[in-house]
């Protein structure tokens, strides 16, 4: 097990920042899985177990972890429930093997543009939830990351990925997409300055140990099979935080990005390229 430095930061309380609207609906911070009207909840698929004060909300479709309107569905209502239930901590594990692959690429192109634009905006918002979120999160990166699966990884605290070849990659400039605001802000804030260039705009794919080399990710877990138990043991000293302190914490020290992110948010959306060039 490879062990470096913590990182930290992100926001609290009702989180008046995504208290927007989406579709028309207004966001009820109260109740957020309302955000997505009409998604199902993904029981079968993603996970939501307690134990020695730590949540864990496993990922796993039996496939990749692809992402689309019913996967955020379901990681929200997940956190719907850490947040009813406070636990110390919540630990963010895929299947072995993969974190996940993001945004599901079959499924896309086949939406009409209105649910393309709301599945994107509901990227976006999970994402952000997830980096403000106001318990400590870590992220048991199980395999490959690739594009949201790195975005989500990045929104956790901490992160600790499974050695084998695996990569952990923000791809979309190779494969001719612009990075939305809000995923360039998660980005940076779980990457060195230093590596942002080469990450972010060049498009580099990193192993878990090149990864762990940069301080991109917090440890390397040998073997593999270990790393949801290493991210574990990473959440228990979080969990002894004064969670209050904690959350109002985390929210003045990424007030400000977030606020910038969520006001691009839709807006980029329009920018997005039609469905026929999304491959």
């Amino acid at each position: 097990m490879c062990q470096a430095g913590t990182g930290g930061g992100a926001e609290c309380q009702k989180r008046p920042l995504l208290g927007a609207t989406l579709g028309g609906d207004a966001i009820d911070p109260g109740h957020r899985s309302r955000l997505w009207k009409g998604g199902r909840a993904m029981a079968d698929t993603i996970r939501y177990q307690v134990s020695d004060n730590l949540a864990q909300i496993t990922l796993d479709d039996g496939k990749v972890n692809a992402m689309a309107l019913a996967f955020f569905e379901g990681l929200n209502a997940a956190l719907d429930r850490a947040e009813r239930e406070r636990p110390g901590a919540v630990v963010i594990a895929g299947r072995a093997g993969v974190f996940s692959a993001g945004l599901d690429l079959k499924l896309l192109p086949t939406l009409p543009p209105a649910e393309l634009a709301r599945t994107m905006v509901a990227f976006g918002r999970i994402m952000l939830r997830v980096f403000t979120f106001p318990i400590p999160t870590v992220a048991a990166v199980t395999g490959h990351a690739i594009a949201g699966g790195a975005m989500l990884a990045f929104a956790c605290d901490l992160r600790f990925m499974a050695e084998g070849p695996f990569r952990l990659h923000l791809n979309e400039v190779a494969i001719g997409l612009a990075l939305p605001t809000w995923a360039i802000v998660l980005a940076q804030a779980a990457i060195p300055p230093r590596r942002h260039t080469e990450a972010i705009l060049h498009a580099r794919a990193f192993s878990p140990e090149e990864a762990f080399e940069r301080h991109i990710v917090h440890g390397v877990a040998r073997p593999a099979e270990r790393v949801v138990e290493e991210a574990r043991a990473a959440a228990a000293p979080l969990a002894a935080l004064d969670q209050k302190a904690y959350a109002i914490s985390k929210s003045r020290h990424r007030a400000m990005v977030v606020k910038w992110a969520v006001e691009q948010l839709e807006a980029e959306i329009g920018a997005l390229p039609s469905r026929a060039t999304i491959k």
